[in-house]
């Protein structure tokens, strides 16, 4: 069995009820865990699965620590979005940006329309890149006006997540690639952020609405998630990639958000892959794979 295989007999799967009207059948559960095991199973990954519908929450290899790449830049909005309401900045507010903050060597639409000078952007701009286009020189600027990626932790922190760490910006995990398993989440740590922002105030209904569409408007990773639903089922949700060791593993490969069902509730998942030594295209195709299992799931009667 290769070294990273993933381990067929981990399978954890819990229900939490809230709900025992919708509650889930015991053969239901059954059935999607053995379906996730089914479409991993051969693959050379660790692959974790987090998703709740009516409270109810289901983990698959929920206990392992995986990087979380650019969905980090889901906790960094969150944080952004707080001090703004903290010092009465509106959205359209422009922030002075020195082209010393545009790094080349990054992934980054938004140097492409600022090369090597300063210049204002909005904080909504910022925020539709770092989170929309998943830019990495608009996630460290507002990373740096919230004082440090010290201070995103500590501010996710407050809101009662557990089980995830953030040590590192994007710059640093770019300086040194084995920076990237510093952030971390488990699946079910990610989607109870989610579950936050959509049902709790932990922003104003402005700042909600906007990081929600936003999520909406996410243009990465459409071979992921996205690809596992019906063409008219609209997802909100944040992607990450990680690069690839000298020996070709993949750190990380994820999507998580937000499935807007047929029946109006909402559907949150988190689907994480670690030390891969799959291709980027079978990576997706596990997200996707999964995703589709999570949503007929979802949707059968």
């Amino acid at each position: 069995m290769p070294k990273n295989k993933i381990i067929l007999f981990c399978f954890l799967f819990s229900w939490i009820g809230l709900h025992p009207i919708a509650a889930i059948s015991l053969e239901k559960q059954s059935t999607v865990g053995q379906k996730i095991r089914q479409a991993i199973q051969g693959k050379n990954a660790t692959v974790g699965v987090a998703f709740s519908i009516d409270g109810q929450l289901f983990t698959f290899n929920d206990e392992h620590r995986y990087p979380l790449m650019s969905v980090f830049k889901l906790h960094v909005a969150i944080a952004a979005l707080q001090k703004m309401e903290n010092e009465c900045i509106a959205l359209d507010s422009l922030r002075f940006i020195e082209s010393s903050q545009i790094h080349k060597d990054t992934y980054s639409p938004l140097r492409e329309l600022y090369p090597e000078r300063n210049f204002y952007l909005s904080y909504a701009d910022l925020m539709r890149y770092a989170v929309s286009q998943s830019d990495n020189n608009a996630c460290d600027i507002l990373i740096d006006y919230l004082g440090g990626i010290d201070i995103v932790k500590d501010r996710i922190d407050k809101l009662g997540i557990t089980n995830y760490n953030l040590t590192e910006t994007e710059e640093t995990m770019h300086s040194r690639i084995s920076n990237c398993y510093n952030n971390w989440s488990t699946p079910s740590s990610t989607l109870q952020l989610l579950e936050k922002l959509y049902n709790e105030p932990i922003l104003n209904e402005t700042h909600t609405e906007f990081l929600k569409n936003i999520l909406i408007e996410t243009s990465t990773g459409k071979d992921k998630i996205k690809a596992g639903l019906p063409d008219n089922i609209v997802l909100g949700h944040k992607t990450g990639s990680s690069d690839r060791l000298d020996d070709g593993t993949k750190i990380g490969d994820n999507d998580t958000g937000v499935i807007y069902l047929p029946n109006g509730k909402l559907c949150f998942l988190a689907i994480f892959i670690k030390d891969s030594r799959e291709s980027d295209q079978t990576n997706a195709q596990i997200i996707a794979d999964i995703a589709r299992i999570i949503y007929n799931s979802a949707v059968q009667k």
